[in-house]
């Protein structure tokens, strides 16, 4: 964690917590990853409602509310740490009466181990997760992913988008190339540089933010699912 004040959560975030504590069913918080906004997770929420869980889907700290308004101000990307996230959702998720399960994909994935570590998951998912520190080696395939970032150290402080080549590779590459450019349209937008660099020299650094609590006994059952 970082010794400066977190980004407080949003109106529509404590609507989410408020409504889980009323329902009193089990919730589940999903975490999105780079180049994505809270609208991601979606489908994915119906689907866990229509099945009896309330589902929540916080943002980053200063996510905008739409593509068009994050692609119209990418400044409000910049700068955001791996731990400036984790420290959002731990104080969504501490505003919960019943502990969530947690969903993350990509470094949402590596979010939602962190949170796991410090205690907060039922339950946690990690689909495709960005590496911590200790693990090794990184595959290929993530770090051309991550390429359009760590390519230009400059990057750390930016906010860096994705071209629709990028996006294809990295989000998109078994679906037609129709509703690849129908998903770049409607969910790419720019990202904070910072944790890509955190993640990659993770195993340089041991003070990086890019670590879990793999230890932790009261981090529960964790489920990882992951493909090339």
């Amino acid at each position: 964690m970082k010794d400066k004040e977190h980004a407080p959560i949003t109106e529509h975030e404590a609507k989410q917590v408020d409504r889980a504590n009323t329902v009193g069913s089990t919730p589940v918080v999903f975490v999105h990853g780079l180049w994505l906004l809270p609208s991601s997770w979606d489908r994915w929420a119906e689907l866990f409602e229509k099945n009896g869980y309330t589902a929540l889907t916080p943002g980053w700290p200063d996510d905008p509310d739409t593509v068009a308004q994050a692609k119209a101000h990418p400044e409000v990307f910049a700068n955001k740490s791996v731990g400036d996230v984790a420290d959002h959702f731990e104080d969504v998720i501490r505003g919960l009466k019943k502990k969530p399960a947690i969903i993350g994909h990509s470094f949402g994935g590596l979010l939602a181990q962190i949170l796991a570590g410090r205690g907060l998951a039922k339950v946690s998912v990690a689909i495709d997760p960005a590496p911590f520190r200790g693990v090794l080696p990184l595959p290929i395939s993530s770090l051309r992913s991550a390429s359009p970032v760590l390519k230009n150290p400059q990057n750390y402080h930016r906010a860096v988008p994705l071209t629709y080549e990028q996006f294809r590779y990295s989000f998109a590459n078994v679906v037609s190339e129709e509703e690849a450019k129908e998903l770049y349209a409607a969910y790419s937008v720019p990202t904070s540089g910072e944790p890509l660099f955190e993640a990659a020299f993770a195993n340089l650094n041991p003070w990086t933010e890019a670590k879990v609590d793999t230890k932790n006994p009261k981090r529960g059952p964790l489920l990882i699912l992951d493909g090339e």
